[in-house]
């Protein structure tokens, strides 16, 4: 298989981390992005906003949560000892870890390396699927 340019890995994890669910078309190598908040919508006819029913787009799946988790214990494994550290590593062991390390992290000084990290992870993320493919 051909390799994958990398701007479209990107715009697609970008997508991703948007709350999209993306389709890829090998041969035009289009990138369509749908909504996620359009799934509960069945009676939703705008034909922008329909996933592509052609055999040659490949759906790329947003993250589970799982792996969604297991981001964010990456990122916290790599930041230096620190309260914030020490924070998430408890945000991660109670209930809605989720919502704690946001929190956390967006109102830290290491708001703007975490969209990084998560961003490359993402990136992988896409890669590992379209290379399946």
């Amino acid at each position: 298989m051909a390799t994958i340019d990398k701007s479209i890995i990107k715009e697609i994890a970008e997508d991703l981390n948007c709350g999209c669910t993306c389709y890829y078309n090998f041969k035009t190598k289009e990138v369509i992005a749908i909504p996620n908040f359009l799934d509960g919508f069945d009676d939703f006819d705008d034909d922008e906003f329909k996933a592509p029913t052609e055999e040659d787009f490949t759906e790329i799946r947003p993250l589970e949560s799982s792996e969604s988790f297991k981001i964010m214990e990456l990122f916290t494994q790599q930041l230096p000892e620190n309260t914030l550290k020490q924070e998430l590593e408890r945000a991660l062991r109670n209930s809605k870890p989720f919502q704690n390390f946001k929190y956390l992290v967006e109102t830290s000084e290491f708001r703007a390396p975490w969209f990084s990290f998560k961003q490359t992870e993402t990136e992988k993320h896409v890669a590992f699927q379209l290379n399946e493919e």
